[in-house]
């Protein structure tokens, strides 16, 4: 849906909201200036958008009247089935990657909106989304996890919301931050400047910071920050600006199609090679992230740049591995 029509649509739902008795296909006609026909299908995305709460009845005159009734904004959202799965699936996956902060609170909102909805049809729904998660395999997926600090996790959250400064020990010794955002990946880090460090932006992995405190101490953003940007500068959560250079890994042909279903980096360049093999390149830090992922695809990959990478990588390339990543 273009954003006209979601703001047609929003309009409409003020008339029929607004109106007591309603309004008609004539009447959205005319404040739209459209035909009849469009009328009609603009009724019905109405009805489709908010299913528990429109009403219609034949008037008088018999002409069909749409009344939108004053009910929660949770039961006009939660349509069924499709909104309470994606639901489930994004709290699964959040409590699979030790967020338990966010998936708590994406339950509290799902239990908001299923309490919303007539009883038989949360039942029916809530049973219908168990089985997606296990379908899913979501529901018991090994398999190591970070660990989870809900205070960390909290405080985080409420410096970032300011923003203010925080303090916290870090390899034994105090530390006081502005915070700018967190990467997520095998570890988790604070991406952070420390004022007294100078302007630069430092990294703090969350298994290390001890004792979080948010202080009252407010500070201006940097306004070109951007998190996305910063992150793709590195292969996972570890940024080395000594390592930062173009990276070029060659899969064999036997390994091209499954290394085509991986997305590397954010700003990879694929390309098939003249044997039918697969080359990505990009450009990040990170190379012990790197290897650490390359292991898994045996002598399936060679590094072609950087020489430091592939120094790193190639005396541990294994021949005997079953399967692919």
């Amino acid at each position: 849906m273009s954003f006209a029509k979601a703001l047609d649509l929003l309009r409409l739902a003020d008339m029929a909201m607004g109106r007591h008795s309603g309004v008609t296909l004539e009447e959205i006609a005319e404040a739209f200036r459209v035909s009849h026909r469009t009328a009609q299908r603009m009724a019905g995305a109405l009805a489709e958008a908010f299913p528990h709460a429109v009403e219609r009845r034949e008037d008088a005159d018999r002409r069909l009247r749409i009344r939108l009734r004053d009910v929660p904004l949770a039961r006009l959202r939660l349509s069924g089935d499709a909104e309470l799965e994606a639901l489930e699936l994004a709290i699964a996956r959040l409590r699979d990657e030790g967020d338990r902060r966010q998936a708590d609170r994406l339950e509290g909102l799902r239990d908001r909106l299923l309490a919303a909805l007539p009883p038989a049809e949360a039942r029916r729904a809530e049973a219908d989304a168990e089985a997606l998660l296990e379908s899913h395999g979501v529901a018991a997926r090994p398999g190591p996890v970070p660990k989870d600090d809900p205070i960390l996790a909290e405080a985080v959250a409420q410096a970032l919301r300011g923003p203010y400064r925080m303090r916290f020990s870090y390899n034994g010794t105090l530390r006081e931050v502005e915070p700018y955002g967190v990467l997520l990946g095998a570890r988790r880090y604070l991406v952070a400047k420390q004022p007294n460090q100078g302007e630069g932006l430092r990294h703090f992995r969350f298994d290390r910071i001890v004792g979080p405190e948010v202080t009252d101490i407010w500070f201006g953003r940097d306004p070109g920050f951007d998190l996305a940007a910063h992150s793709a500068r590195a292969f996972g959560s570890f940024q080395d600006e000594s390592q930062h250079a173009e990276v070029v890994w060659h899969f064999t042909p036997a390994a091209a199609a499954r290394a085509a279903d991986w997305r590397f980096h954010p700003r990879q360049q694929t390309r098939p090679l003249p044997d039918g093999g697969l080359e990505v390149r990009f450009h990040a830090s990170g190379w012990l992230e790197m290897a650490w992922h390359l292991y898994q695809w045996g002598d399936q990959v060679e590094v072609v740049a950087p020489e430091a990478l592939r120094a790193l990588v190639h005396p541990y390339r294994r021949d005997d591995f079953d399967a692919l990543p």
